[in-house]
């Protein structure tokens, strides 16, 4: 999940890169500090070694993929992004978001037996 995080984000970085000027230090910038945000907290939370704490950082990661969700559907709008590229970004987020929200789980069921 973090190297998909990763991959993720590298992907970001690619498609702004080609947003026009006017973005560069609007939605270009906010994408990428969120989805800097997602492989970040995921690591902090692990190096937390508390369940409790891995999934309260997880959950901010979530919270930066819905926001990059969010924007992903603006810039298609916007036409800044091809379809198929948009397609390979919905897809990897929907995918990030499913093993974020089952590692969530299995974070607070982890946390109930201590």
């Amino acid at each position: 999940m973090w190297q998909k995080s990763i991959d993720f984000t590298m992907l970001i970085y690619a498609i702004v890169k080609e947003f026009p000027a006017e973005e560069k230090y609007s939605l270009s910038t906010q994408m990428s500090r969120a989805a800097v945000s997602i492989p970040s907290n995921i690591a902090e939370g692990f190096g937390r070694y508390s369940p409790v704490e891995f999934a309260r950082f997880l959950r901010m990661s979530l919270g930066s993929l819905f926001e990059i969700q969010t924007q992903l559907e603006i810039v298609n709008r916007l036409e800044y992004v091809s379809k198929d590229k948009f397609e390979e970004l919905d897809s990897l987020g929907n995918e990030i978001e499913r093993m974020l929200n089952s590692l969530i789980s299995k974070s607070k069921e982890r946390s109930d037996l201590v």
